[in-house]
């Protein structure tokens, strides 16, 4: 019984970084049903839609919380801002 309340502790102390380490943006597939395209959401993506928030007088939501309508409005005004005019550097 004590290997094996070892072999969990040193487990427990092995898998501790992992378990605490921040994730990046994991990319997801968001539908534009406007243009009919679908748009994966990233780093430059985030940007993008941190952007339209500040011009647009919004409080801040994750953009996967947001409701069909809300997130249709900010395709549609991303249709109309590149990265190249919001100065977003793509990597």
């Amino acid at each position: 019984m004590r290997r094996f309340l070892n072999a969990v502790a040193l487990g427990a102390v092995l898998l501790a970084p992992v378990a605490i380490t921040p994730r990046p943006l994991q990319a997801q597939t968001y539908h534009d049903a406007k243009n009919n395209e679908d748009h994966q959401w990233n780093n430059q993506e985030d940007k993008a839609y941190r952007i339209y928030v500040k011009q647009n007088h919004r409080r801040y939501r994750a953009f996967a919380k947001l409701n069909d309508s809300d997130q249709q409005a900010y395709w549609a005004w991303r249709h109309d801002h590149s990265d190249a005019q919001l100065k977003i550097d793509i990597h």
